[in-house]
């Protein structure tokens, strides 16, 4: 089920998000008459070339969904760029994004919630086009295509979605998504309320699209299993922003940011005796809050490698919150760092990471408790 990887001088972008910021008001207030402020997404710029798919991953909470609602434009961002075919999508009028937004469609995490229950397979397919007015003349042609490359078949177009499975009811969402013949497909956990072997079944289906129509896919996904199947390139989300973005196999192989790590040592190993030697990293407590942003690197309240570091010495330490942490990781946020071409951290210590390195050794042994 793997996919091939492409080099990232191969095709020029199809979408660029560049300093992507969202930055929500909520109900709440603070001392001094300010608004509460939801820091959901901070910073964020990748690229999406055609007919490739680039994972996003990240605990609840990280700013994943976000990401893949301003891209559409269904959230205004704060500040940042996205750019399809080099246009700018904000800059461009309700009225002008409504002409772009039919090649940037969403297939959603809950197929029935998205789904219009009082409408029939065949409307709820046909409506994008009749919304963009690509309904006339080979409307009805297209909706029986697209149904039928999904999986489904034209009997099914006159029954409500409460008639099918979760995994049918998914394979509507995915026609619909595809009726207007999209350039880029925002899929945001698209499989995880499926069973197992349901979700390889909209795996491939959507492996196929792909391969057929050359869309770009922002798989948006927690599961880091799952990922690598689907995706070329992986970025790790953590508190509204990227720590880590490469290609799949440099991600899987050789993080580079001990929250990949983390999330890595997570993933379930079908062998029972490389279950037995791998160490698993806990991180503890919850991610953080992002009402209320850490200074220094976001990541360090949870940060083992922050912890090690102090206690073997060799870099300058502060006293916080109880622990004993590298100066550098308290007082300042890091910078992306390219470490091998198309492979960014954004870690004070990423040599303490990645691979096989002693150092990675040892980090995991400490954050395992060993």
């Amino acid at each position: 089920m793997s996919a091939p990887e492409r080099t990232p001088d191969e095709a020029a972008p199809l979408l660029e998000v560049r300093d992507l910021r969202k930055v929500f008001a909520s109900g709440g207030w603070l001392a001094g008459g300010h608004r509460v402020r939801v820091h959901a997404v901070d910073t964020v710029s990748f690229i999406l070339r055609s007919g490739e798919t680039l994972g996003l991953v990240g605990e609840t909470g990280s700013g994943k969904s976000t990401v893949g609602r301003l891209v559409l434009r269904l959230v205004e961002p704060t500040a940042g760029r996205i750019r399809l075919d080099g246009e700018d999508l904000t800059a461009l009028s309700t009225r002008e994004m409504r002409r772009r937004r039919r090649e940037v469609q969403m297939v959603f995490q809950d197929p029935y919630g998205s789904l219009d229950p009082r409408m029939k397979v065949g409307a709820l397919v046909a409506e994008p086009m009749v919304v963009h007015g690509t309904w006339r003349g080979a409307g009805r042609e297209r909706v029986a295509e697209v149904v039928h490359k999904v999986g489904l078949h034209e009997g099914h177009l006159d029954r409500y979605p409460h008639e099918f499975s979760g995994g049918q009811r998914q394979r509507i969402g995915i026609a619909r998504a595809m009726a207007l013949r999209p350039r880029v497909l925002v899929l945001d956990e698209p499989v995880s309320a499926l069973d197992v072997s349901i979700q390889a079944q909209i795996i491939n289906l959507l492996r196929d699209l792909q391969q057929e129509s050359g869309m770009g896919f922002l798989f948006i996904a927690h599961d880091l299993a799952v990922v690598r199947h689907v995706s070329d390139r992986v970025a790790v989300m953590y508190l509204g922003r990227i720590v880590e973005i490469g290609p799949r196999d440099a991600i899987y192989r050789a993080p580079a940011h001990p929250y990949t790590l983390s999330l890595l040592s997570a993933v379930p190993v079908p062998e029972a005796s490389a279950a037995r030697v791998r160490n698993r990293v806990v991180l503890h407590g919850e991610i953080g809050s992002a009402t209320r942003l850490p200074e220094g690197c976001r990541f360090h309240p949870r940060c083992y490698l922050a912890r090690l570091k102090a206690r073997e010495g060799g870099v300058p330490t502060v006293e916080h919150e109880g622990d004993r942490l590298p100066e550098v990781c308290v007082r300042r946020d890091p910078e992306a760092v390219e470490l091998a071409p198309g492979h960014e951290a954004a870690c004070h210590f990423p040599e303490g990471v990645g691979g096989r390195s002693e150092v990675a050794e040892r980090a995991m042994d400490f954050a395992s408790g060993g």
